[in-house]
């Protein structure tokens, strides 16, 4: 990550981060399409009125599967309104496995843009965002005559009978690889590593899995100094996450993956912003006035894929049926210093 473009940032700034989102034709093999007009609300009617920067972190353009002059005539709207962020403070796109060979490609609209990684400095540390997958060591030294292929057999073969891309994000075990090597990378040069690739949110390195045993335990905690009627209210909540939580367990059982891939005690040193081409919705992750979030968006089509609480209930945007939540937040003074204190 030796070239990596620098920014500067402290508790003034704003920035919001998405990854993911595999834009394509608009056709039925488009999977940005479900969730185009979600995006294009939040992007134009909260974090561009809300003067955040925006940074696309890899994945943007699924040239896997389509050709970029079909995708530009596609959502030449969506290109329009990366480039207004530049009028808040920046905006800047790092490249993924699927729009790599848009790198050094003077024609592309936003080569000024393309970078393989962002270095945001804040203070003395470090936020490093990158796509993530640099740290498949295969791909990334045999990709330079692999691309052709894999562009050859998704375009031709797997896309029109409707195969889903060939992609990390639906192999548990290989996201299991890529994020505990790059929680080992961050942890020993003690920075933040924010990714996508794996399209698995992920907060201070914590999984879902580990979220809501980190949540029930802390619930627990809280419980006997509250009266009986807060009790009642905690007690339905920890159900509702036990719930959850077997789910998730159920679930990692039968693809055969271990439900957290850290240490017993866990570094808060890798965040992921998740993916945009959630059936549930999408989710991102923002940085504001020094404070580092994890939230969760969707609309009123979509059933919520997170469970709301009493201290994170959805805030609906203004004329819209879209609703947001923060699924987690901390300062990133607290989350720096427990990265130094940890590793």
């Amino acid at each position: 990550m030796q070239d990596a473009v620098t920014i500067n940032i402290d508790n003034s700034s704003k920035i919001v981060i998405l990854s993911d989102l595999h834009m394509g034709n608009g056709g039925r093999n488009d999977e940005f399409r479900q969730n185009a007009e979600l995006v294009k609300n939040i992007l134009d009617n909260y974090y561009f009125n809300q003067k955040y920067s925006l940074l696309l972190n890899g994945d943007i353009e699924e040239l896997y599967k389509f050709s970029l002059e079909s995708i530009s005539a596609r959502w030449q709207d969506m290109f329009d309104l990366f480039l207004k962020f530049q009028e808040n403070g920046f905006f800047l796109k790092t490249y993924g496995n699927h729009d790599a060979i848009l790198f050094n490609n003077e024609k592309y609209p936003f080569s000024a843009s393309l970078v393989e990684s962002v270095k945001l400095k804040y203070g003395n540390e470090t936020i490093l965002v990158f796509h993530g997958h640099q740290v498949s060591t295969y791909l990334w030294k045999k990709y330079s005559f692999l691309n052709d292929a894999i562009v050859f057999i998704l375009r031709y073969f797997a896309k029109p009978i409707g195969i889903k891309n060939f992609s990390v994000a639906y192999n548990s075990r290989k996201k299991y690889v890529i994020e505990k090597a790059i929680y080992e990378f961050s942890n020993r040069f003690k920075i933040i590593s924010v990714i996508g690739h794996t399209h698995r949110p992920l907060f201070e390195s914590l999984s879902k899995v580990d979220y809501l045993k980190f949540r029930i335990e802390a619930l627990c905690r809280t419980y006997p100094e509250l009266d009986e009627e807060e009790r009642l209210s905690i007690k339905e909540t920890i159900d509702e996450l036990k719930s959850e939580l077997c789910a998730c367990i159920s679930k990692s059982k039968r693809n055969g993956i271990r439900t957290s891939v850290y240490n017993e005690i866990t570094i808060p040193s890798v965040f992921n912003s998740g993916c945009t081409i959630g059936k549930r919705g999408i989710t991102a992750l923002e940085i504001d006035s020094g404070v580092i979030k994890l939230v969760y968006w969707y609309d009123g089509k979509q059933s919520p894929r997170f469970k709301s609480e009493r201290n994170n209930r959805p805030i609906v945007l203004e004329s819209t049926d879209i609703s947001r939540i923060v699924l987690n937040e901390d300062s990133l003074d607290y989350v720096f210093s427990r990265l130094h204190l940890l590793s």
